[in-house]
């Protein structure tokens, strides 16, 4: 039991109803919420001076706070954090949600991409925030692979998939290199490839190049390590991540301020510099995951929520993500559904067209 479980099971009922009730007038609402509105909404019929006290109760613990001098509570971020993991109802999927997001598969003429940016569209739409996707790399088997000397600093790899997809990817060798030193890293990897992904290479290369280091010579090892490296290592990641919606948090009534911790999030993004973290948040848990303000350090500056999800191919391994960012006070109960069903939804679709 986390610190949140605790202090929510230490609750009275009075408390428990305040807090929920505020939290859930700042997710509809946006605003802080008074001890006046509070005693229209609450089941048991107390006075303002009773609710007031109650709410400074839970600001001293924390989960409240009030912006200005004698206005209402909004929730701080721990609050936030308690209500979403003890006291969130999720709803169910709405029809005219799912219809939409249906719509986006109808064609099975369009190749994963364009169905995958129309599910991003989509997505955006219908949660009126900013949709993400993380498309799958290539996971096909290998047929071939080669390297190309471009230079003493710069090199191609050639990979060559059982499907007939072919990739082209530049990456600088290690010291030395030489035309037949990149030969013999090739004809290396080669013998091993056959039928194996590049997911397959990363777990099983360093057993296989240990078992077979005296066939080759220092610089082709150091050249076949370096080609590891490429699909590895930080900044050398070939996922693509869609970004849509974006002006749905650009626009309406945030200030200057807001604004330009939103527009630095979104030059993060579409940088790319953070898609690997965006995937490991998805991998690491199970299902829906919900990440507030500053509990991801991809989304702290912007004082922004994200709900993201992994989907999984037929095998059911996790190939990729979908997730949806808007402020701290998203309707949580709604886009969790959403999120859930659109993953769903992508891993069938790269499933059927594999």
């Amino acid at each position: 039991m986390n610190d949140g479980q605790k202090i929510l099971g230490e609750m009275n009922e009075r408390s428990r109803e305040v807090f929920r009730r505020v939290v859930e007038g700042y997710l509809d609402s946006g605003e802080p919420v008074g001890s006046r509105t509070l005693t229209r909404t609450l089941s048991e019929k107390v006075s303002a001076a009773t609710i007031r006290n109650v709410m400074q109760d839970l600001e001293f613990l924390g989960l409240l706070d009030s912006p200005h001098v004698s206005a209402g509570r909004i929730p701080t971020q721990i609050g936030l954090r308690m209500f979403v993991d003890g006291l969130l109802e999720v709803g169910d999927l709405g029809d005219d949600d799912r219809q939409k997001l249906d719509a986006t598969l109808t064609s099975n003429t369009d190749d994963v991409s364009n169905a995958l940016d129309r599910v991003s569209a989509a997505l955006s739409g219908v949660t009126r925030g900013a949709s993400l996707v993380l498309t799958p790399k290539h996971e096909a088997p290998i047929k071939h692979i080669e390297f190309v000397s471009l230079g003493h600093d710069r090199a191609l790899v050639v990979l060559v998939f059982g499907d007939g997809h072919v990739e082209n990817r530049l990456f600088s060798p290690p010291p030395g290199q030489t035309p037949s030193s990149m030969r013999e890293a090739a004809n290396f990897l080669n013998a091993l490839i056959e039928g194996r992904t590049l997911s397959d290479l990363q777990r099983e290369m360093k057993t296989e190049i240990d078992a077979r280091r005296q066939e080759i010579d220092s610089l082709a090892r150091e050249m076949v390590d370096s080609g590891i490296a490429v699909w590895t290592d930080e900044g050398h990641h070939h996922e693509r991540l869609i970004v849509r919606g974006r002006s749905n948090l650009l626009g309406g009534e945030a200030d200057e301020a807001e604004l330009d911790r939103i527009r630095s999030l979104f030059d993060d993004l579409e940088r790319k510099r953070d898609i690997a973290e965006f995937l490991e948040l998805a991998e690491a848990g199970d299902g829906v995951r919900i990440f507030i303000g500053s509990e991801n350090k991809l989304f702290s500056l912007s004082g922004s929520s994200l709900v993201v999800s992994p989907y999984m191919n037929s095998d059911r391994k996790i190939i990729g993500a979908v997730g949806v960012i808007g402020p701290t006070r998203l309707n949580y109960g709604r886009i969790v559904p959403i999120v859930d069903y659109t993953a769903q939804l992508v891993g069938k679709l790269i499933s059927d067209r594999s």
